[in-house]
């Protein structure tokens, strides 16, 4: 565990490019003059066991923004937060009911930008402790753990694609049993694959 946790920190002071949901899709048009607004995701990495798990959350199917879709805990930067990090941790609390002074933030990744606008901070932290789930009812149906060693395997990702505005757009996924995870997810996920290398 301590060799895989030095690994992580190196992985993470590699100061490569950042990301977007466009990387596939070079020849998507972006909006002129769009501002992009700033957002924080927690990469929570479990260690209490000898599998190391990447907590993830299925979204409600009653939101009206990416409703029943695999994501981070995570949102955007509210006024009161001091920054991305604080963001994090603040939605995570809010989310799935991880206390705020549990996770061990140990860096993060390069930013990811979305096609909805907001440039997201992937910030990676260790869980050395349990503790009690309360996904929240209104934004997460469902609370469940993916082993890192999927999540860092490059053959388990895919490229798939869909019709989005008229035209086909290419993403990542990298499923995982019933869990179909995808996009900005998967995209920020494989960043952290390809550093781990």
């Amino acid at each position: 565990m301590p060799d895989l946790i030095e690994t992580l920190r190196e992985a993470l002071d590699y100061s490569g490019d950042g990301s977007s949901d466009f990387d596939l899709n070079p020849d998507f048009k972006l909006p002129a003059g769009r501002k992009m607004r700033p957002a924080g995701v927690l990469v929570a990495i479990s260690v209490t066991s000898n599998t190391p798990q990447v907590i993830l959350t299925k979204r409600s199917s009653a939101l009206k923004h990416h409703p029943g879709q695999i994501a981070f805990p995570g949102g955007k930067q509210d006024e009161g937060d001091k920054d991305v990090t604080d963001a994090a941790l603040r939605e995570a609390w809010e989310e799935i009911g991880l206390p705020r002074d549990l996770p061990e933030v140990i860096g993060h990744l390069p930013d990811h930008e979305t096609v909805t606008g907001f440039q997201v901070t992937p910030v990676v932290a260790l869980l050395k402790h349990e503790f009690h789930l309360k996904p929240e009812p209104g934004e997460v149906d469902e609370v469940f753990s993916t082993p890192l060693a999927h999540l860092l395997n490059l053959d388990n990702y895919l490229i798939e694609s869909r019709r989005w505005r008229g035209v086909q757009r290419h993403y990542y996924t990298v499923p995982f049993g019933p869990y179909y995870i995808w996009g900005a997810t998967a995209r920020m996920l494989r960043g952290l694959a390809v550093r781990m290398k």
